[in-house]
């Protein structure tokens, strides 16, 4: 008798407005909105059983054409969880017990460049890790090997008497908010999607741009338009 399959439910955020790059989300980012880049990867990953959306901006989302596939659900955020000052992860509080799973992704329209490669091999490591007794999560970093300091000038991986080659140097890791996974056990734990024990998962520089600035918007307008000139499919860019 072969093992159950596991459900895989993935989640992102998606807000009418944003305060330093006004109405993001919706904005052209290439050939199409910003928020149909991580929709399109993630519709693309079969791993995937339900894709929900969570958002404040329903009426605004239906304006354009949505992929017609029976795991997208639009989630109409509750009055009680809108405004700037709700976290992710109160969010993430209310979405769980409406969508019970094995496993939960969670990924943001403002890093449209994740690929449905890397959300493959996402899950597949966070399975073996947490098969193997190793993580309890899963978040994706971008891996630094490089000489940083302090606020006040003071060498924090190095010894600036002692010049040693970067690629010598210890590895630091900054969480990038490309994608997440966890379980609901997880998260019940550290009521957040970081769990206690995660899996650190570096992800390809392009893939961790995340759009936060104007200055952003224009990093990934470039890269977006260099993308759809090349026909490069998402799949592609891992």
């Amino acid at each position: 008798m072969g093992a159950t399959k596991q459900t895989v439910v993935a989640v992102t955020i998606l807000k009418s407005q944003s305060l330093r790059v006004p109405g993001k989300n919706f904005r052209t980012l290439g050939d199409r909105p910003l928020f149909r880049w991580i929709v399109d990867a993630v519709l693309e990953c079969s791993a995937v059983d339900t894709f929900v959306i969570d958002t404040d901006a329903v009426n605004e989302l239906q304006k354009y054409e949505l992929p017609t596939d029976s795991r997208l659900e639009l989630r109409r955020r509750p009055e009680a969880l809108l405004g700037n000052h709700v976290t992710a992860n109160a969010l993430l509080d209310a979405i769980i017990p409406a969508y019970p799973a094995d496993v939960y992704v969670m990924v943001h329209a403002t890093s449209p460049f994740v690929s449905t490669v890397t959300l493959r091999r996402a899950i597949a490591s966070y399975n073996a890790a947490v098969h193997a007794g190793r993580a309890d999560s899963l978040m994706a970093v971008t891996r630094y090997q490089s000489r940083f300091y302090r606020h006040d000038g003071q060498a924090v991986n190095h010894d600036p008497s002692r010049l040693q080659p970067t690629q010598d140097l210890e590895p630091w890791f900054e969480e990038n908010s490309a994608l997440y996974v966890f379980s609901a056990t997880s998260f019940r734990a550290t009521g957040s999607r970081v769990g206690l024990s995660p899996l650190l998962f570096p992800v390809p520089a392009l893939q961790a741009i995340d759009i936060d600035t104007l200055d952003d918007w224009e990093l990934a307008q470039t890269v977006a338009q260099g993308l759809t000139r090349a026909h490069i499919p998402q799949e592609a860019s891992d």
